[in-house]
């Protein structure tokens, strides 16, 4: 009885011994699972991800904040870049070197814009017509007062597409000739904008601007556009011209070098604007716009209309035509018709340069004697 008392207080030791070596193993594994249980090799790996999703989270949250005093337009460009400001944290992992050789990359695109200015010109004879066979060797150009270091590049038109914008007074002033106004803009359309190469936009503007159609090659959405304008309101001329130098034709996307202008069917009379005419002239001349008017003034007498499109025409290297009946209107629009096709196209390196946005003089001036260049006077200069 004893032995069989022995064995039994044998087996109860064994099996302590046994249930506590388990436990001592089980309590050793689950430290091995807690935060505190890696090195602080792993810790300091792990400590970045926990935030990860912060950062995506705080900035799209202000985003739709931000857009609260631009205009619809302007809403919407920042409306589509939201999203990616959401992207920057997934980008974060990625190793530095590609990402500087691309600021790099960026930083060199953008000293090589800044430095480089183009100009579009025409060229004419003492009888006032077109010269069009002149190499970038017949031209001189003056870069606020001194020579220009370097002709970068030399077009003739017929090597550079064209982005015009139409813009047509619709207010009650010019109601009473509406119809043949528009029947000559739409051939004036139909004539000069060439299928894949060319694109134009349409704006009619009373007491605001409306685009009835936006940039496109297709002659006939473009005579929609026209045809769709009804007049009424008040005249609202230098917020249209801002608008579309601004919002339309600032930051046009191309890979090469474009022409831009703007044909403004007016009487001239502004009573709605909030911008003035020399903000809107401003405007059309960072915008490197070449604005045309026509205007819409019939009645045979100086009209101080005809002397605001004029002063815009001028100070943006275009030309004013004042018909004295309605008939020529047509005609205004084949003589532009006719400018655009006569055009060059210079780009060059100015001397002394500095990105400090002053205005900027320009003068281009032909070798030849009894040759007249017509171009913009100027421009901004660029900030960085």
């Amino acid at each position: 009885m004893k032995t069989l008392m022995r064995s039994r207080t044998a087996l109860l030791f064994f099996a302590c011994v046994l249930w506590a070596a388990g436990a001592l193993a089980q309590n050793a594994s689950s430290h091995d699972d807690l935060p505190s249980a890696p090195s602080s090799a792993h810790q300091d790996a792990a400590k970045p991800q926990p935030p990860a999703p912060q950062p995506q989270a705080e900035p799209a949250a202000p985003a739709p904040a931000s857009p609260a005093p631009a205009d619809s337009q302007d809403a919407g460009k920042v409306t589509g870049t939201a999203p990616a400001a959401t992207n920057p944290p997934a980008e974060a992992p990625k190793p530095p070197a590609p990402n500087a050789s691309q600021d790099d990359d960026t930083i060199t695109t953008i000293r090589r814009t800044v430095n480089e200015v183009n100009v579009v010109f025409t060229v004419t004879d003492k009888h006032g017509r077109y010269v069009k066979d002149l190499k970038k060797d017949d031209f001189r150009i003056v870069d606020d007062s001194k020579p220009a270091l370097e002709i970068r590049s030399f077009h003739a038109e017929t090597d550079l597409p064209l982005d015009a914008g139409l813009l047509v007074d619709a207010s009650n002033s010019i109601r009473d000739r509406f119809k043949f106004e528009q029947q000559a803009a739409i051939e004036f359309l139909n004539q000069t904008i060439r299928r894949k190469y060319d694109q134009a936009f349409i704006v009619g503007f009373d007491v605001t601007p409306e685009v009835t159609q936006d940039f496109t090659d297709d002659t006939e959405a473009l005579a929609q556009g026209v045809r769709v304008l009804r007049p009424g309101g008040g005249t609202a001329l230098y917020d249209a011209l801002y608008f579309a130098c601004r919002d339309k034709l600032l930051n046009v996307d191309h890979k090469g070098p474009v022409r831009k202008t703007i044909i403004l069917l007016s009487d001239g009379d502004d009573n709605q604007s909030h911008v003035t005419r020399e903000e809107a002239i401003e405007m059309a001349q960072r915008a490197e716009v070449i604005v045309y008017t026509i205007s819409t003034n019939l009645s045979g007498t100086s009209h101080h209309g005809d002397k605001v499109l004029e002063r815009i025409a001028e100070a943006t290297g275009g030309r004013s035509y004042v018909p004295f009946q309605l008939t020529e209107v047509a005609n205004a629009f084949a003589a532009i018709q006719e400018e655009l096709r006569s055009q060059y196209a210079i780009s060059y390196k100015p001397a002394d340069f500095r990105p400090d946005g002053r205005y900027r003089s320009i003068e281009i001036m032909a070798q030849a004697k009894g040759l007249h260049v017509r171009s913009r006077h100027g421009y901004y200069a660029p900030t960085q």
